[in-house]
C-alpha cells in the first residue's frame, strides 16, 4: 500500500535558504527542493505521513518565522498539503536541473541522461535526504576554491571531508586529481547518499573512503595526517571543530571552509590563528563566504 507524504512549500528571502534546511533536516524531511521565484525562493520538503502520527508543522512554521527575525529578515510564507507516493517520489526532481559550476564542474541529476562528450567533469549526483546539490552558494564557492586548490598539486594528495552531505566536495576533489578521500558524516542518511554517489560516479571505495562519524574517525584511518581538509557545514560547529581540524592537519596541510556566513568570518579567522591557522583567501557570494586556510 503507497504512502502519503506532507509536502511543504516555504516562500523565503534567499539569505534564508541555509537556516531553512538545517530546520527542516532536524524536523526529519526527506528530500528538499528550490524553485527561485523572482526576488524570492520557494523551497519544498516532505515528510511521510505516518498513521497516528501527526508532524506539529505549526511548530515548524513558527520557527522559520522566528529564525527570520532573529536574522533580520522577512518571515518566510509556509503550507503544506498532503500527496501520494508517486507525486513524493517525482516532486521535488523536477526542480532541479544541470548546473555548471565553476570552470570545470557540471552537476547533473542522476535521473537525467548525461551528455555523450562534455568539455566539464560531469558530478552526477542524487542527493537523497542530504545536502548538497550544488545549487546553494557555500557549495558552489567550495568547488570553485577546490578548483584552484588543486590545478596546480604537484604531489598525491589526501584530503579529508568532514560533514560530507551527499558526497558533492568528496567526488568533485577526486574529479580534480586528488588521490584518495576520506569522507565522514554523522547522519546515516547522508552516508547512504554520498555512497550511492560514489557509485554513480563510478570512483572505487578504496579512493573514496565513505564512513559514519566525524574526525575522530578518520585519525583512527589515517593517524599521520591529511593533506586537505574539506568543511562545508554550519559555522557554530566548525568552531567546535577547530582543535580536532588542527590534530588531523599535516604540517603544510591547507583547508577549505564553507557554510560561514560573512559576518562570521572574522570570529573563526581568529580561533584558527589560536592553533596555528593562517587564512590565505576569502570568497564571497552573497552573504555567504567560503575561507581558505593554510597551516601557519
Amino acid at each position: 500500500m503507497s504512502m502519503s507524504w506532507w509536502e511543504i512549500s516555504i516562500l523565503c528571502h534567499p539569505h534564508l535558504e541555509e537556516s531553512i534546511f538545517w530546520r527542516l533536516d532536524q524536523f526529519g524531511c526527506s528530500g528538499t527542493a528550490r524553485e527561485i521565484r523572482e526576488k524570492s525562493y520557494l523551497i519544498y520538503a516532505y515528510i511521510p505521513k505516518i498513521p497516528e502520527v501527526s508532524p506539529d508543522l505549526a511548530a515548524i512554521s513558527l520557527l522559520l518565522q522566528q529564525d527570520a527575525l532573529l536574522s533580520g529578515f522577512p518571515p518566510p510564507l509556509t503550507s503544506w498539503k498532503l500527496i501520494d507516493e508517486e507525486d513524493w517520489a517525482s516532486s521535488w526532481k523536477e526542480y532541479w536541473q544541470p548546473t555548471k559550476v565553476g570552470d570545470h564542474f557540471l552537476i547533473y541529476p542522476a535521473w537525467l541522461t548525461p551528455p555523450q562528450e562534455s568539455d566539464r567533469f560531469i558530478l552526477r549526483l542524487d542527493p537523497g535526504a542530504a545536502f548538497g546539490t550544488g545549487t546553494h552558494a557555500t557549495t558552489q564557492l567550495c568547488l570553485e576554491s577546490l578548483e584552484m586548490r588543486l590545478s596546480d598539486s604537484s604531489r598525491e594528495t589526501i584530503i579529508a571531508d568532514i560533514g560530507s552531505g551527499s558526497g558533492i566536495l568528496s567526488i568533485g576533489a577526486i574529479l580534480l586529481g586528488a588521490a584518495k578521500l576520506y569522507a565522514v558524516d554523522i547522519d546515516p542518511l547522508a552516508i547512504n547518499a554520498a555512497r550511492n554517489n560514489r557509485h554513480l560516479n563510478q570512483i572505487h571505495p578504496s579512493i573514496l573512503v565513505i564512513n559514519q562519524g566525524s574526525v575522530q574517525e578518520i585519525l583512527n584511518l589515517v593517524p599521520e595526517g591529511v593533506d586537505g581538509i574539506l568543511c562545508n557545514i554550519l559555522a557554530e560547529v566548525i568552531v567546535e571543530l577547530i582543535p580536532q581540524l588542527t590534530a588531523l592537519a599535516k604540517p603544510n596541510a591547507w583547508g577549505i571552509l564553507g557554510g560561514i556566513l560573512l559576518d562570521q568570518s572574522q570570529v573563526i579567522a581568529d580561533i584558527l590563528g589560536q592553533y596555528g591557522w593562517v587564512v590565505t583567501a576569502l570568497y564571497k557570494r552573497q552573504e555567504w563566504c567560503c575561507i581558505q586556510i593554510r597551516r601557519n
